[in-house]
């Protein structure tokens, strides 16, 4: 069974409920960290859920937010955690084959809950190809490690 983690905003919620019962339907364990009003943030929740990606303690994660582009932006803020915007099929495949992406991240204002459902679903079935992919994210982990030296 995969462990994924789940939060949204406000403007997140019904798909996010929508994408959690998804998740249990197919026999995963699902910890939803979403609000159901403004009483948090996107980046907070983003920070939360990627920590805990980062921590090794969520498998994977998915966040929802209106566009899906500030949750991957707060969730890409925290090292080792590669988070991907993905609004199709191709792109959600790609992101965990090519970029090694653990956190997904969609737009309830963008895409609709089918689609959404589908887009989880070629996530989930993907997994890193490694081969000519594994330089390029080595890459990204060594000009990670780098640039967050420069800041000391």
């Amino acid at each position: 069974m995969t462990t994924i983690g789940l939060g949204s905003d406000s403007a997140g919620v019904e798909l996010r409920r929508l994408v959690a019962d998804h998740l249990r339907s197919l026999g995963h364990e699902v910890l939803d960290v979403g609000v159901d009003d403004d009483s948090r943030n996107y980046p907070s929740i983003a920070f939360e859920v990627a920590e805990n990606v980062a921590a090794r303690r969520y498998d994977r994660a998915i966040l929802i937010c209106g566009t899906g582009l500030g949750v991957a932006i707060a969730a890409n803020k925290i090292p080792g955690v590669y988070a991907a915007t993905c609004h199709d099929t191709y792109s959600a495949r790609r992101a965990r084959k090519s970029n090694n992406a653990q956190i997904l991240t969609m737009g309830a204002r963008v895409i609709g809950p089918m689609l959404a459902l589908e887009i989880v679903d070629a996530w989930l079935d993907s997994e890193f190809d490694g081969g000519g992919s594994v330089p390029k994210v080595q890459e990204l982990s060594d000009g990670e490690e780098r640039y967050a030296q420069a800041r000391q």
